[in-house]
């Protein structure tokens, strides 16, 4: 019943969706046991949850997503904190999270955090911290060789909160303390994460292909709306937690500029909220703008920009399970966001990004995905190579680039709309006395 329910991502029409809602519903009553189904099942379910074939599909997915706690008792939770797919209800995650994200995190989910002391290959670093607060445990650590720190935090009924309220930032940082989250039932699951939305968007046809997306054409078409997000708190936190989930930290998400976050829906189900970094967070070159993007409710992956003047250096992350929708149009109407709001005109893909010291990325042929948008190499010496590739792509459709060329081409930045002033640019080797003469890009 996996194999066929795999089969139905991408598939639309009437007969699709029915199949889809007969699978889901044998599949509400099935308990499976493998830690590799369960993982397989939940994965294709959100898929299913965000490009949804009809509306029982929605209400099947989410009852499902929903009992998945339930699903994972008595099963071996071990292989669900792998960071490609943690998250799931009824697991957990251990990580040290950067004093400001542990904050936020403590103060909506403190119930279901603690310090993970059994994975703290530290924990004595916590002792000049403690003997102020707790003057005995002081004593104890000036004439013991190994002192009982957990013990001694917890006779002093210490909590995180207390010990986030009584630590610097920089001190907790150091202290690399990890965190021991379990989501349970909780919103920030995965399996549960959602954002309001009144109208979802149905796929009864196929998706949009790459190549019926022109970034040329898609920034000669009319603005797209934005609004200005009066309350911004419940999605900045929601964004957080998604992150977080994901043992990720991002900082724009860690120090949004709550004052300056909008939203723009791009039609198809897709929601995108963006925005800047609080002015005492800013960095003292690069402007950041960063946002997430969500697909009838769900959210799918980020959006990272760093710019200097028009060019912005533009890192887009899907989230693994949703690689097989409609990537490209995704990609233009964010870059087109950013030229419209942000004046960004000349966009750059890191080599990271495209496969360069990146299994995930060669694998996937993200090189190809930019390069058939319309981006260009800034290294002279592979342009014969990608040409040459090229040639025999159009030779032979059949053909596929291999990953020792992949590898080739990925070690050199790929770019858009940019004059060849852009081509070598590296901020880490700007003469000092040139910086104010550089433009910050304006919302």
């Amino acid at each position: 019943m996996l194999d066929r329910l795999a089969q139905m991502k991408g598939r639309f029409g009437r007969d699709a969706a029915a199949q889809t809602m007969a699978l889901l519903e044998r599949l509400c009553h099935v308990r499976l046991r493998d830690p590799s189904d369960l993982i397989r099942f939940h994965e294709m379910v959100v898929y299913l949850r965000a490009y949804p074939q009809s509306p029982r599909v929605l209400r099947l997915a989410d009852e499902i997503l929903f009992s998945f706690a339930e699903r994972l008792r008595g099963v071996d939770r071990d292989a669900f904190e792998d960071p490609e797919i943690s998250g799931i209800a009824g697991t957990g995650l251990s990580t040290n999270f950067s004093y400001h994200v542990a904050r936020r995190l403590v103060a909506r989910h403190g119930r279901s955090m603690r310090i993970d002391w059994d994975n703290w290959e530290r924990p004595d670093r916590i002792g000049p911290v403690l003997a102020p607060l707790i003057p005995l445990s002081g004593e104890d650590a000036a004439v013991e060789p190994h002192v009982d720190w957990w013990a001694w935090f917890e006779r002093a009924h210490g909590t995180l909160a207390w010990l986030i309220e009584n630590v610097e930032p920089m001190v907790y940082d150091l202290l690399e303390i990890p965190l021991r989250w379990e989501l349970g039932n909780s919103p920030a699951s995965r399996s549960r994460t959602r954002i309001p939305r009144r109208e979802i968007f149905y796929h009864d046809g196929p998706f949009l292909k790459r190549s019926d997306i022109s970034l040329e054409a898609e920034f000669r078409a009319p603005a797209i709306p934005v609004k200005h997000v009066k309350r911004p708190q419940r999605i900045l936190d929601l964004i957080l937690e998604t992150s977080a989930v994901r043992y990720r930290e991002l900082w724009g998400f860690t120090y949004p500029d709550r004052a300056r976050v909008y939203h723009a829906d791009f039609g198809r189900g897709v929601d995108f909220f963006f925005f800047g970094v609080d002015p005492r967070w800013r960095l003292p070159l690069r402007d950041y703008h960063g946002g997430m993007f969500f697909k009838n409710g769900v959210p799918i992956g980020y959006f990272e920009g760093l710019s200097i003047e028009e060019r912005m250096e533009a890192g887009f992350n899907l989230y693994y399970t949703f690689r097989e929708g409609e990537t490209a149009w995704l990609y233009a109407k964010i870059l087109k966001i950013f030229r419209e709001r942000a004046g960004a005109t000349c966009f750059s893909i890191d080599p990271y990004q495209l496969g360069h010291e990146n299994e995930e990325a060669i694998d996937s042929g993200a090189f190809w995905f930019y390069r058939k948008l319309g981006f260009r190499t800034t290294s002279k010496e592979l342009e014969a190579l990608i040409a040459r590739e090229e040639s025999r792509i159009r030779a032979d459709p059949a053909y596929r680039t291999s990953h020792a060329t992949l590898r080739r081409v990925a070690s050199a930045p790929l770019v858009y709309g940019c004059d060849r002033k852009w081509d070598h640019f590296d901020f880490r080797t700007l003469n000092p006395r040139e910086l104010p003469k550089l433009r910050k890009l304006k919302w």
